[in-house]
């Protein structure tokens, strides 16, 4: 069986060094690349990524143009790694597209586990109901195509979706009407362990509003329900 292959990208060679020999004595395959152009003839030259480790602060491009970039066409989860602990910096990296953000200094172990949930939720999930094992569900204009995990619009055009936005959207079409707190958003996205921070289901239902939402700030599918959560308000089919 192939070994999980991430990717970091930082301009410190003394931490880059030091996470990939932590992942490589978990049995990972560990790529890297100190800058954004690195990261690109990396990317082009591999097969496969299963994950990015992302630094923010680096020269020429930083790590939010990168993640801002790579979410265009690209799904692969991302976890942000910077030394700005603001939760206005945490959720500025959530809303460009990546899937998790860990502050500077780390410990290794945490980085390991948030690395290992994050490929937890990003592989298909196992023994659900049949509603999950459909090749694509239909939703007002769109459909959700399991196989790709992207939508397709109506002119069969295809937008890809992160690891994160993929299950969050897979959660409402599972449960279509009904309200859902976020809480149970959060059990179902996050290792509780991980101590999510607040915003960060505000910030990935906004980031799923402008992919399905005509007017993402007037929202008419994903509604907002005061002091519930979130309800999916529309018709879902198979």
């Amino acid at each position: 069986m192939p070994k999980t292959t991430l990717l970091i990208v930082d301009d410190d060679p003394e931490i880059t060094e030091l996470v990939k020999d932590h992942f490589e004595q978990h049995d990972y395959r560990v790529l890297t690349a100190n800058n954004g152009k690195a990261m690109h003839q990396v990317l082009a030259t591999t097969a496969q990524v299963d994950l990015i480790i992302l630094d923010i602060m680096m020269p020429g491009q930083s790590g939010t143009e990168l993640c801002q970039k790579l979410r265009i066409d690209s799904a692969v989860p991302i976890l942000i790694l910077s030394a700005m602990a603001d939760e206005s910096d945490r959720i500025i990296g959530l809303e460009l597209g990546a899937d998790d953000y860990l502050t500077k200094p780390f410990s290794s172990r945490e980085l390991l586990a948030r690395v290992r949930a994050l490929l937890r939720r990003s592989q298909p999930q196992q023994q659900q109901p049949n509603f999950h094992t459909m090749g694509r569900v239909c939703f007002a204009d769109w459909q959700l195509d399991r196989d790709q995990r992207c939508l397709i619009d109506s002119d069969d055009l295809a937008t890809p979706l992160s690891a994160s936005e993929y299950k969050l959207l897979s959660l409402f079409l599972a449960h279509p009407k009904r309200v859902l707190s976020r809480d149970q958003l959060m059990d179902h996205l996050h290792e509780k362990a991980l101590d999510a921070f607040d915003r960060s289901i505000d910030v990935l239902v906004g980031r799923l509003r402008k992919k399905i939402e005509i007017d993402p700030k007037a929202p008419q599918l994903i509604l907002t329900v005061r002091g519930g959560g979130y309800q999916f308000n529309t018709e879902v089919s198979t």
